[in-house]
């Protein structure tokens, strides 16, 4: 059996099993990024693996997914702001393009960023190691960025 908590982002997340979870929202689990070369990365996922696009949820449950959205990525703008001057906002995707599950991506930018990429999407970053390399994967060096998020996301929620 296949005990990657990567395998199953979601049932993982139900068991307490995925470590990337920061919070369990109400419909949905706020979750740090895999990859940090922009730091605060994080995403949404949806609380039902069956849930594959927005408009699969009921009107009810897609407001909350949306009101969580919201409150996340303002808890990422908060902390990043707080973590980092050169800061500049956030940008929010739902892609659904590799995963087939509902989730929205939350991307910190900064001014800091190459100057041929600051305005661009994120996903024109090109170099493999931004991706998949060792040099950005979540490791305990995201710990503040982690914490920060979680903090303003409680602050929110309160």
């Amino acid at each position: 059996m296949d005990n990657d908590w990567r395998h199953d982002r979601i049932g993982s997340a139900h068991r307490g099993q995925n470590p990337t979870v920061l919070r369990r929202l109400d419909a949905g689990f706020a979750a740090i990024g895999d990859r940090q070369f922009l730091p605060g990365y994080s995403v949404l996922l949806a609380d039902d693996p069956a849930v594959t696009r927005l408009s699969d949820l009921t009107p009810a449950r897609r407001t909350a997914y949306l009101t969580d959205l919201e409150r996340f990525a303002e808890a990422v703008e908060r902390a990043c702001a707080r973590l980092d001057p050169a800061f500049r906002r956030v940008n929010i995707e739902i892609l659904g393009n590799t995963d087939p599950y509902l989730h929205a991506h939350i991307w910190p930018r900064y001014d800091w960023e190459p100057a041929d990429l600051v305005r661009m999407p994120v996903w024109l970053y090109r170099d493999e190691e931004y991706w998949r390399g060792d040099r950005h994967a979540l490791a305990p060096r995201h710990d503040a960025v982690r914490a920060a998020i979680t903090e303003e996301l409680d602050r929110l929620i309160r």
